[in-house]
């Protein structure tokens, strides 16, 4: 949608007003524009909503996150939502991105897809009680981190935050563009021509943080990879093995690491999962200080990886979407130079398996 035919901010402001419950993003959608539209058109305005525009990503930024203290971490994708509850701690960057490490918070960061910045306060209509986050959004307007407050968070630190971050444009829109489609020449299964060098580089990875380079260097597409590697280093699995996994992990106390990314952010929740609840198409995880609620009908795939580390090895589970989008991904909790823990080993091994599509 170009900026011309989207609604105007006035417009946008007053179809809220007539469908006051619908969750945000779905608002969005159905009125043809992104979340950011949405929140942009509330800059500046009276009402339950308002919001203030910050910049999208400022070093600063890094700095001041553990100045707010206990926060609710929010990343999302079209199928997954990971909320971790704690605190910012230290950081570590380089280039383009970074990584966030503190007290039940863990993230990557990666800042060419922070396009659009808000510090967001809403107010329940019937209370005068408000509710304060940061949210930062993708060149498309989609979300790719959002940090709420919580009722311990330091609310000085945040008026702080907002004062040294905030943006000179104050204007109730944003310009948002679609990512380009994959283009015509992409490889496929069908098409991948270096299966022996994907072969010899996964199974000569020390670290698992290699895989991503190998990736890189033959150019070719995770979900891609993953199908062609072999069926000793990737098997698929029952679509219903994602629960099972939390079944398992809740009922044996088996610690787990469970990854969910948008473009800009990858979030990484590790240890017990204890509340495993079931909703329909929904699987919702509901602890303390982790909540998961994962779309069921939207994975298309689900697989498990075996990857060589200096210690032993790394097995995962992982889901796909339709679109072949990684949607979701769990480890075995480990420390830095230990093996993979065999509880967790054991449960991977135990999933159903399915017939592998390559080896027809």
């Amino acid at each position: 949608m170009t900026h011309d035919s989207k609604p105007a901010p006035e417009q946008i402001r007053e179809a809220r007003q007539e469908n006051p419950d619908m969750r945000e993003r779905d608002f969005a959608r159905d009125l043809g524009i992104s979340e950011a539209d949405y929140i942009a058109a509330h800059v500046g305005a009276d009402g339950p909503l308002t919001a203030r525009r910050i910049l999208p990503f400022a070093r600063e930024l890094l700095g001041l996150l553990p100045k707010l203290g206990e926060v609710m971490s929010l990343t999302r994708n079209d199928s997954a939502v990971h909320e971790t509850i704690g605190t910012f701690g230290r950081f570590m960057s380089s280039g383009g991105a970074a990584a966030a490490f503190g007290d039940n918070i863990n993230l990557r960061l990666f800042f060419r897809h922070w396009a659009h910045g808000f510090a967001v306060e809403k107010r329940d209509n019937d209370t005068d009680t408000a509710r304060r986050s940061l949210q930062f959004f993708d060149p498309a307007g989609e979300a790719v981190q959002k940090i709420h407050l919580r009722p311990e968070s330091d609310l000085i630190a945040f008026e702080a935050l907002v004062t040294r971050l905030i943006s000179p444009d104050q204007s109730q829109t944003v310009v948002t563009a679609p990512y380009p489609p994959a283009p015509e020449d992409a490889v496929t299964v069908d098409n991948f021509a270096r299966r022996d060098d994907l072969r010899e580089l996964w199974t000569g990875m020390t670290d698992v943080h290699q895989f991503w380079d190998i990736l890189q260097k033959i150019n070719v597409p995770r979900r891609v990879a993953v199908h062609c590697v072999g069926e000793d280093c990737a098997w698929p699995l029952a679509s219903d093995a994602i629960g099972t996994v939390l079944g398992q992990v809740s009922a044996s106390g088996t610690e787990t690491m469970c990854f969910v990314g948008s473009r800009g952010c990858t979030q990484i929740y590790g240890g017990p999962i204890s509340t495993v609840r079931p909703m329909g198409p929904w699987l919702h995880v509901m602890d303390p200080r982790f909540h998961l609620h994962l779309r069921t009908d939207h994975i298309a795939e689900v697989w498990a990886l075996r990857r060589p580390i200096a210690e032993g090895q790394l097995s995962s589970v992982e889901a796909y979407d339709a679109q072949g989008r990684l949607v979701i991904q769990f480890f075995g909790a480990r420390q830095n130079g230990q093996d993979e823990p065999a509880e967790w080993r054991a449960i991977v091994d135990a999933l159903e398996r399915r017939p592998h599509p390559q080896a027809a």
